[in-house]
């Protein structure tokens, strides 16, 4: 089961990922396109994103930044990269109206162009090696260093867009699905600054250009640094094994000491371990707390002739009190490890306890159950694992 969970797990990332970069061939849902004019209207849109920034884009916002594009193209474009998942909700609820775009489209569309002119490559590594050997090509001129430049920086603004909105807005479940945006950065930061630097060197009149990627290599770094400081941050509060790979977990415990496996646990608190059950009383206890029928039964009402009895509320509240004084036994208060141990086993002990929390949470009862930090272990009792605390009276 569990192999198989993460087969479909990966397989369906695969998809999403898929669907997004053809997103920019989409005419419509399940169709592809036939004008390549359309390309440009989704660069348009795309470019529109960029520029945006972490605050997104509405629908009316996109069409006012691509206003060189008739308006319905631009809404009926943007509606079919929303639907392939190339642009999605910044806050994935009902009512909302800025969405964030996904950089894959755009790199997509890069690769068609220089397949159209060059029979570009299909990874972004690559991309920027190829990036890196077209401005150093000694006939290649400003015009194709500004371009390559701007490429680059829409590419990486849209890259720190992403994750910057994953980090801001979406669950730390949404964040590892979106993982892989964040690795090889190193490299790619890398290979981009190898680009920069050999298109200033060439043409110190595009320093305007190169700042501009600058800053999206930058923001990049630094929204990949927020992604990792959340998901290990929430890897250590909430233990989260789901954060890493299954492979690294195997790894860990096949490979580790017991004093490190152990150490897994530290500052967990487990309640007390329940008696051990025969199999034939599971089997009679699962049968008869099966539910007979779904149909409920109208409570039973008093005559008018007969005198109304006392409410159960009133009932319960007099058992309460009745059961907090004798365990008190005219004391103002009293340890709970006495309590647990006067009980003799742990299943009274537990009803016992559960009583003592009934009563400090009644309205009308003036008990109060107050817990410690500290714990009492002694194999020998008939509860060996038992918190401390106080069951006493209050004055309200």
């Amino acid at each position: 089961m569990d192999a198989t969970l993460l087969d479909a797990e990966a397989e369906a990332a695969v998809l999403r990922v898929y669907r997004q970069v053809f997103a920019v061939l989409a005419r419509e849902a399940g169709a592809m396109i036939v004008d390549p004019d359309l390309l440009d209207v989704d660069q348009a849109i795309l470019d529109a994103f960029a520029e945006a920034g972490s605050d997104g884009l509405t629908v009316e916002q996109a069409t006012l930044a691509c206003r060189a594009y008739p308006h319905d193209v631009i809404v009926r474009r943007f509606e079919v990269l929303r639907q392939y998942g190339a642009i999605t909700k910044l806050v994935d609820r009902p009512n909302e109206l800025r969405h964030r775009a996904a950089f894959a489209p755009y790199v997509m569309l890069m690769f068609l162009r220089r397949m159209s002119v060059q029979g570009g490559q299909g990874e972004l590594h690559q991309l920027l090696t190829l990036e890196a050997h077209s401005v150093s090509d000694p006939s290649a001129t400003e015009d194709e260093g500004r371009a390559s430049i701007e490429r680059l920086t829409k590419v990486f603004r849209l890259l720190g867009n992403e994750l910057a909105i994953l980090v801001s807005t979406s669950t730390t479940a949404q964040l590892r699905e979106n993982a892989q945006l964040a690795w090889g950065n190193e490299r790619l930061i890398e290979q981009a600054e190898k680009v920069h630097r050999i298109v200033l060197d060439r043409w110190p009149s595009l320093h305007r250009a190169c700042t501009s990627l600058r800053m999206a290599l930058a923001a990049y770094a630094d929204a990949v640094q927020l992604a990792a400081g959340r998901l290990v941050e929430r890897a250590g509060t909430t233990r989260a094994l789901g954060l890493l790979p299954i492979e690294t977990w195997l790894t860990f415990t096949r490979s580790s000491e017991p004093e490190v496996l152990a150490g897994v646990l530290d500052g967990l608190l487990f309640d007390a371990a329940a008696p051990d059950f025969s199999p034939q009383t599971m089997v009679e206890a699962v049968e008869t707390g099966r539910r007979s029928g779904t149909a409920r039964m109208a409570p039973p009402r008093p005559t008018a002739d007969a005198d109304a009895p006392e409410s159960a509320a009133a009932t319960d509240r007099e058992d309460l009190r009745a059961e907090a004084e004798r365990v008190l036994a005219g004391r103002s208060s009293v340890d709970v490890v006495e309590v647990v141990d006067d009980a003799g086993d742990w299943i009274t002990a537990r009803r016992v306890l559960a009583e003592l929390t009934a009563a400090h949470l009644h309205d009308e009862l003036d008990y109060e159950l107050v817990w410690s930090d500290g714990m009492r272990i002694d194999p020998a009792a008939g509860t060996p694992w038992a918190t401390e605390g106080v069951f006493r009276r209050v004055t309200r």
